[in-house]
């Protein structure tokens, strides 16, 4: 949408708003949005074509009135603003009616902007990897401080049982995606929230259904980077050099961290059953005494390292940032514990980039040494469905004992043609190349069972996917269950 255009659609939104209906409210952000307006007092109603659990239940919670489906009707009455999530295309039987009607509407960080940053500090973490536990870290740091933040992450946060918070405090942690706005803004959603703060995880090739290659990502941060002024601060995990490349030219307070290079360091690292420990050098010279992070896997001590970067960049004491680190619960779908029956561990993970997977996987080595991981992938995202990863894929289930390889999910909005898709029998085939024992299953149903037959006692099973899998973690804790 041209600027004049962007414009004109922004003067249109009223200044008194009490009906909002998100298009697309089953997405992780919207439904936080919904939640955090229905906290305010606006009436929220929404619409989608699924909506998956914890979001089904959630929205119930929150007594959003949602439509199954999208349809013209779902605009009548007219509501006063629909926010617009980025999963809706232009040809969405509802956005048809809504651009060729007069209800104002807004994109989900437009919507966030207005309603709910002006006047806040705006902390925001960004990367390719560990911005979902990073923002759940950070307001979790800053509440156990007693600083009241209030926070919008893309997973459900352990310490708050919800994925938004609203506090009273004049920060606000926001997870920043690359991932487009929505159809009418194909630009970045984390340039929209104009943060005093940020961090950058990592800068890797991801979104391949949007960005042509790792340039294309490149540039997106680079305008991030680019636009954070100089008096806000931006803390650059070193260990990436995609990241330092594109933040080289901000005007803002660069500070750069990393397990292996950065001015900030985690040093003296040991990962347990109860976490990791560790210290923290400046310019090689130690400056901490050592932290516990009750959340295991060097990924995590990355994270929490970031954190702590921006954080004392804002004033944050050691002390203060110490106990919320002990403290901190994760966040779901992120290495975490499922259950356990018949001496078997199942764990579920969000893991869907090869980069993710090999550090899950490490994490959960560790954490249960000498035991045996039967890792299930199921190629979902937008990213994993193709080939772009066919190789980068199979080295990254090194540290597993067995693999078992669900078929690429369908999606009927987004066909693959067959010279795009991953190749899941020749995936299968180069992890058992590398040596490990690799099943491409020709169904969920198949996973469950082949796992079923091959698991023993203290066998860790992970189960990775940013979808739900056919629910195989909660069908092999069943089959489990009446194992035992």
């Amino acid at each position: 949408m041209a600027e004049g255009d962007s414009a004109a659609r922004l003067s249109r939104v009223p200044a008194s708003v009490r009906h909002v209906h998100l298009l697309g409210v089953g997405g992780t952000a919207m439904a936080a949005l919904a939640g955090m307006l229905a906290e305010r007092g606006f009436r929220v109603t929404g619409s989608d074509a699924q909506i998956y659990e914890p979001t089904a239940s959630l929205l119930k919670t929150l007594r959003v009135e949602v439509r199954n489906g999208f349809a013209a009707g779902n605009l009548v009455p007219a509501p006063d603003l629909v926010v617009v999530g980025n999963v809706i295309t232009r040809n969405n039987p509802e956005a048809l009616a809504l651009v060729s009607g007069q209800i104002p509407y807004l994109s989900m960080p437009e919507a966030l902007c207005r309603f709910f940053l002006s006047g806040k500090r705006v902390l925001m973490i960004a990367g390719t990897h560990g911005k979902t536990t990073s923002t759940a870290l950070m307001a979790h740091v800053l509440n156990s401080a007693g600083r009241d933040p209030s926070m919008l992450v893309g997973g459900v946060a352990r310490d708050f049982e919800k994925n938004y918070r609203l506090g009273g405090g004049t920060d606000f942690v926001v997870e920043g995606d690359e991932y487009d706005t929505a159809f009418f803004d194909k630009g970045p959603k984390f340039l929209h929230y104009r943060a005093r703060g940020a961090i950058i995880t990592a800068v890797e090739f991801d979104h391949a259904d949007i960005y042509r290659d790792l340039e294309h990502v490149k540039s997106s941060f680079r305008a991030l980077a680019e636009a954070m002024g100089e008096h806000s601060v931006l803390a650059v995990c070193a260990d990436s050099p995609a990241a330092l490349e594109v933040t080289a030219a901000t005007h803002a307070r660069r500070v750069t961290f990393g397990l292996g290079a950065g001015e900030l360091r985690a040093v003296d690292v040991k990962i347990s059953s109860d976490g990791a420990r560790f210290a923290i050098e400046r310019g090689g010279k130690r400056t901490t005494a050592e932290f516990h992070l009750a959340i295991g896997g060097r990924m995590n001590v990355a994270n929490a390292l970031g954190v702590y970067a921006l954080l004392r960049e804002f004033g944050i004491r050691d002390d203060e940032i110490a106990p919320g680190f002990a403290t901190f619960s994760g966040v779901a779908r992120r290495q975490e514990v499922a259950g356990e029956a018949a001496g078997v561990v199942v764990i579920d993970d969000f893991a869907h980039h090869p980069t993710a997977i090999r550090a899950t996987l490490d994490a959960v080595a560790e954490r249960y040494p000498g035991r045996r991981l039967l890792a299930a992938f199921e190629p979902r995202s937008n990213t994993s469905r193709r080939n772009v990863f066919q190789r980068e894929f199979a080295r990254a289930f090194d540290r597993a004992s067995r693999v078992y390889l669900a078929p690429v999910y369908f999606k009927d909005n987004d066909p693959i043609p067959d010279g795009e898709r991953l190749d899941v029998n020749a995936l299968a085939a180069e992890i058992a190349g590398r040596g490990v024992v690799a099943l491409a299953c020709a169904s969920n149903d198949e996973v469950v069972e082949k796992i079923l037959a091959d698991a023993r006692k203290r066998d860790v099973v992970v189960i990775m996917s940013n979808g739900p899998f056919g629910e195989v973690k909660n069908r092999l804790l069943e089959e489990f269950r009446a194992k035992s």
